[in-house]
């Protein structure tokens, strides 16, 4: 038996589309995994009731067929579906590396993440790693068609998240299909800021490099309150704030010290709107942690 701890994470970062991801500290999935002659899946935690327990129609089925390795899975959800928190990327990641322990397959952390990407397919609908390399490997990735970049940071966080679904196949369907030159150099400038700023664990500069003009103000629309927590959070002291993912979830880059403030403003302005909410008081950590074998 193998137990994995996968991190939830935060794609795009505003400036990043398809490309920059994070690992967060918490929330975090739990894979169990025991070696049998078939496949099985049972799903508890938050959100259960909406995730298919069919290996064919779950993220971590395609990881069991990517490796070969048919096992008795338990997933602990404690990433909610439909969040922008990666949560299907967190039990596929997690599957991905109790499967590689259980059956000694040898792959590296770098070799498990498009294998992991493969069961993000399975409900996108696209093969997408900016979610399942960061939980894989931790901290600050870069993913391109080349392979991924991690770099460790040290970022205080906070995660907003609405009692609302967004789902990724609707949030993709928003997605311009063109930018202007003037967009296209901004979010650039502003992706090589954040970059640095991880590189520095610098809030400020990552927070000024969240900033894009094609993406997110069309995701943005999506979730209902969003201009009025954005504005919250910078008047408690955010250093930066955007849409974690396809959303709902609010990624709110902070300051040493200012996590408390920016979390219970964010909460408030969506009890405004009339929406209940939960924050997380994070911050950028490790990938998937074994922590039974």
């Amino acid at each position: 038996m193998v137990t994995v701890r996968a991190p939830a994470t935060s794609a795009n970062l505003g400036s990043g589309f398809d490309v920059f991801g994070a690992a967060l500290t918490r929330p975090a999935d739990v894979v169990t995994v025991e070696k049998a002659a078939e496949t099985t899946i049972e799903v508890t935690g938050v959100g259960a009731q909406y995730i298919p327990e069919d290996p064919e129609k779950n993220t971590v089925g395609a990881v069991v067929d990517a490796l070969d390795a048919p096992a008795r899975i338990h997933i602990d959800k404690g990433v909610r579906p439909a969040s922008g928190l990666g949560s299907s990327a967190a039990s596929a990641a997690g599957a991905a590396v109790a499967l590689n322990r259980l059956y000694d397959r040898g792959l590296s952390r770098s070799e498990l993440v498009p294998i992991a990407a493969e069961g993000e397919a399975v409900v996108s609908g696209v093969a997408h790693s900016d979610n399942v390399a960061p939980s894989i490997l931790g901290g600050f990735t870069v993913t391109t068609t080349e392979g991924t970049h991690a770099v460790d940071a040290s970022i205080p966080l906070v995660v907003c998240l609405p009692d609302v679904a967004v789902s990724t196949r609707d949030a993709r369907r928003v997605v311009p299909e063109t930018a202007s030159m003037e967009q296209l150099v901004e979010t650039v400038g502003n992706a090589a800021t954040l970059a640095v700023g991880m590189c520095r664990s610098d809030p400020d500069l990552v927070g000024a490099g969240m900033s894009d003009p094609v993406v997110t103000p069309e995701r943005a629309r999506l979730i209902t309150g969003y201009d009025d927590v954005r504005e919250a959070a910078f008047d408690a002291g955010a250093a930066g704030v955007t849409v974690s993912g396809a959303g709902p979830a609010i990624l709110a880059v902070c300051r040493a010290g200012r996590r408390r403030s920016v979390a219970g403003a964010m909460l408030d302005a969506f009890s405004a709107a009339g929406i209940e909410a939960r924050a997380y008081q994070t911050r950028i950590g490790r990938g998937s942690t074994i922590l039974d074998a």
